[in-house]
């Protein structure tokens, strides 16, 4: 809960110091975002065949100029995380069988993001992400020659997991408009998923792109 606090303070510590820079030659932006996560565990309990997982994430942000080529962005985003593992792919006569599961950790995750613009339209930007557990879940599915032939879903322990999760974020962006642009970003987990393992980390890992629209 105090990590969650923190996260929550921090935004809208930010929020708050954007209001004060409003007579900026640069105005502060507000705006809305979205789009496809490729994640991954970097250690899933010694399943060797961990995959990645598609998933979304989307929220709002507010841009900060600090100088004429500085910026601060802090977001809210809800993100699905997770990975993906196959547990059986065998051939059966002419018939494909195959059968595996997603974890699915959904996070409230609040980035503050350093922009740099080399170019009025194009920057590249790193700083931290606080995210916040609020769901995990697995998701199991199996398939015949590539139809669904059966799927469940499964709700999990949060007790089991750390509530809280920090990152490290890089990425790009490009306004093709004033308004609407196309983004990029890694984010590298530092910290384990999991409460009291006693083996190595388990760490977040996303590739986030999208599209992020400034009002």
């Amino acid at each position: 809960m105090k990590k969650l606090i923190l996260g929550v303070a921090l935004t809208a510590g930010s929020l708050a110091f954007a209001q004060t820079t409003g007579s900026s030659s640069s105005p502060v932006r507000f705006g809305i975002k979205g789009g496809m996560n490729v994640s991954s565990l970097s250690n899933d309990a010694g399943l060797e065949d961990s995959k990645s997982k598609i998933g979304f994430n989307g929220g709002v942000f507010a841009n900060i100029p600090l100088a004429s080529s500085f910026s601060i962005q802090p977001e809210v985003l809800y993100n699905n995380l997770g990975s993906k593992v196959t547990l059986t792919d065998v051939n059966i006569g002419s018939n494909n069988y195959t059968a595996e599961y997603a974890r699915h950790l959904d996070y409230i995750s609040v980035p503050l993001m350093f922009q740099y613009n080399f170019v009025p339209n194009f920057y590249l930007e790193a700083g931290p992400e606080f995210s916040f557990l609020v769901d995990a879940r697995d998701k199991y599915k199996s398939t015949k020659n590539g139809s669904t032939t059966g799927a469940e879903s499964y709700s999990l322990n949060k007790d089991n997991f750390n509530t809280f999760n920090f990152g490290i974020g890089i990425g790009a962006g490009y306004y093709f408009t004033d308004n609407i642009g196309l983004t990029a970003r890694y984010v590298a987990g530092a910290t384990d998923i999991y409460k009291n393992n006693n083996g190595d980390a388990v760490r977040n890992n996303n590739f986030q792109v999208g599209l992020a629209f400034k009002f």
